[in-house]
């Protein structure tokens, strides 16, 4: 929850792992990145095991939710990740769509068709005592459909807003975003959002009203080959707050 004017930063590791499969090699050790991440502010590690493990692997995940803090978990609706998250006992989780040809996750969840098993993946990941969003799109039924759900948050996509091609654009998608996380916050669910932000355009999504945190990856990562992982982290940190 978001607490006075501090929005929590959840720090996402995957591509430090990503470096690592490039060589199939022990370095850079996610773990370890992990460690560097808190020590700088980071008050979550966010770490997303895909059913193709191009990044993330079990080991990493097993390790990370042994790590002292809490860490979150991205992961796509399937049996075998249910089972995974159950065993490694990360503290959120945060369903997200995965198709094996993208690059990175393309959009929000459709729940319209996947409402039905999303329901009991919820409720099974719940009476583990892991908290779980969904990663959806900045719309009301959306929002709407995540609490008839059960889920405890919505992490809303900031896609369209990093993309937009102006500032004109810009600002009606971070409208968008406003208007979800008020309907959000009505509707007694905890409201994050993510994806696609970095140093340029953090700060107007920074100050949504009753937002709780921010999950960033990609920019931290790209960022700390330039002035380190801890620097990269505290930069973030500050621009949030």
């Amino acid at each position: 929850m978001r607490i006075g004017n501090h929005v929590k930063l959840g720090v996402n590791i995957d591509h430090i792992a990503t470096l690592r499969q490039a060589r199939r090699d022990i370095d850079p050790d996610p773990v370890a990145a992990a460690q560097v991440a808190r020590q700088a502010g980071a008050d979550m590690i966010v770490t997303h095991l895909r059913q193709d493990r191009r990044h993330i692997q079990d080991d990493d995940l097993i390790k990370l939710c042994k790590l002292k803090g809490d860490l979150h978990l991205e992961m796509a609706d399937t049996p075998e990740m249910v089972a995974i998250a159950l065993k490694a006992g990360p503290a959120s989780i945060c369903i997200v769509p995965e198709s094996p040809k993208e690059v990175t996750t393309e959009g929000g969840l459709n729940l319209v068709n996947g409402g039905k098993s999303l329901g009991k993946t919820i409720e099974k990941l719940k009476k583990a005592g892991i908290e779980v969003s969904l990663f959806i799109d900045p719309e009301a039924p959306s929002v709407r459909t995540s609490k008839a759900l059960g889920a405890d948050a919505v992490e809303l996509c900031t896609t369209a807003y990093c993309a937009a091609p102006n500032k004109a654009k810009s600002q009606a998608e971070l409208e968008r975003l406003e208007l979800a996380g008020y309907l959000a916050h009505e509707m007694n669910l905890t409201l994050h959002a993510g994806h696609g932000l970095d140093y340029h355009n953090v700060q107007a999504v920074a100050r949504i009203p009753h937002l709780g945190a921010l999950n960033i990856g990609f920019s931290i990562v790209a960022r700390s080959v330039f002035v380190g992982l801890k620097s990269a982290v505290s930069e973030m940190k500050q621009l949030i707050n």
